[in-house]
């Protein structure tokens, strides 16, 4: 099916983006064989003034700030530039959330940082317990929060639509926290979250969890590591747009072929993404990295997979519904077609993305059995 003309503009600009990335690579390489050739050296890092910002990444510490260098502090410009983004698009095709109750608690994480995970409560509550789905937000492992202006706005708009408690994990972002502590921060809220159901107002007995991109890799995984561990109940795992193999395998080049996107370009942008995560690149052989490598798929929750046509990770997506198939788990994948990666994002203007949210909302009132009939 042909794209949505509602992603035109937004192509044209991530392609800019794509090509000048390959273009600062090109010219940082350039730069670094200056010297060789007689040039003035450039200044090193260590006598470049270091500017005050507060980092995002820390913002599993509450409190932390860092005097940054000139990577770090790109880094955080880039993270700023990405909240912008994000706002700007809340505020002209995105969809407000609206004002419910939230609180926040800092989970301690044995080896690893703290993490903070926020619970959106629906109106209403009364007081017989709660379902609840804990849920990760997408964004490369390296940007995205829950404090993003869309991000907080689907977990209000879940929370109230669907009736259930959303706990959203606040995991620390790559480079300056890599592989596996995202997944050991996950699993800790997860802990938390069955330890503390009663005084939460929650039902141990029905929590899904939930992950978007990026996310979507973490809540795999998660699920992986509690069958490991705990074997905690969990109902189902929602996962949107997941990457579930950073080794590259399942990725479907034929979606970015098809925007115009060259290969090699795309190559580049998801080996940085695991570049960046993990600490190394073998590491995306561990089960925990890339879920669908897990050597067994056997007694994981049922699944619900959404994929999007012009997306290269379609074919994690397809590639993951299949392994769990396979292993007896009850698994439903559906794609999207004529739209991207991001069309969760879009309920303000795109009607796709309406109907996204509307599926979404169907599968979490499963944790009602009275409504999922």
């Amino acid at each position: 099916m042909p794209l949505d003309p509602f992603f035109a503009e937004r192509l044209r600009v991530h392609r800019r983006y794509l090509l000048d990335q390959v273009l600062k690579t090109f010219r940082a390489r350039i730069r670094s064989w200056l010297p060789k050739w007689g040039s003035t050296p450039s200044v090193p890092a260590a006598q470049v003034p270091p500017t005050a910002h507060t980092d995002p990444s820390t913002r599993s510490l509450p409190g932390a700030t860092a005097q940054l260098g000139p990577r770090a502090a790109a880094r955080a410009k880039y993270r700023q530039a990405a909240v912008n983004w994000d706002r700007k698009e809340l505020a002209t095709v995105g969809t407000a959330g609206p004002d419910i109750a939230t609180h926040d608690e800092t989970i301690p994480v044995d080896g690893y940082p703290p993490v903070r995970v926020r619970l959106f409560r629906p109106h209403g509550q009364g007081t017989d317990p709660s379902p609840a789905v804990l849920t990760f937000f997408g964004g490369g492992f390296r940007v995205g929060g829950i404090d993003y202006p869309t991000t907080d706005a689907s977990y209000r708009r879940r929370a109230a639509e669907a009736d259930v408690v959303v706990a959203a994990v606040d995991y620390a972002l790559a480079p300056e926290h890599k592989y596996p502590t995202q997944v050991e921060q996950g699993h800790a809220a997860l802990e938390w979250l069955f330890a503390n159901a009663s005084e939460l107002g929650i039902d141990p007995e029905r929590i899904a969890i939930a992950g978007t991109s990026a996310g979507g890799a973490i809540a795999a995984a998660v699920t992986l590591m509690d069958r490991e561990r705990a074997q905690r109940p969990l109902r189902f795992q929602l996962l949107e747009v997941p990457v579930v193999d950073l080794t590259g395998r399942h990725v479907d080049l034929r979606a970015t072929r098809a925007l115009g996107i060259p290969s090699f370009i795309a190559r580049r942008e998801l080996l940085s993404v695991a570049r960046t995560y993990l600490p190394a690149l073998s590491d995306a052989q561990e089960p925990y990295a890339s879920p669908i490598r897990a050597a067994s798929h056997h007694d994981l929750p049922t699944a619900v997979i959404m994929t999007a046509e012009y997306d290269p990770l379609r074919g994690d997506g397809a590639a993951y519904g299949a392994a769990l198939r396979r292993a007896g788990v009850d698994a439903t994948v559906v794609q999207y077609l004529g739209v991207t990666h991001d069309v969760p994002i879009y309920t303000g203007g795109l009607p796709a993305s309406r109907l996204w949210h509307e599926q979404v909302i169907a599968v979490l009132r499963r944790l009602h059995p009275e409504r999922s009939r």
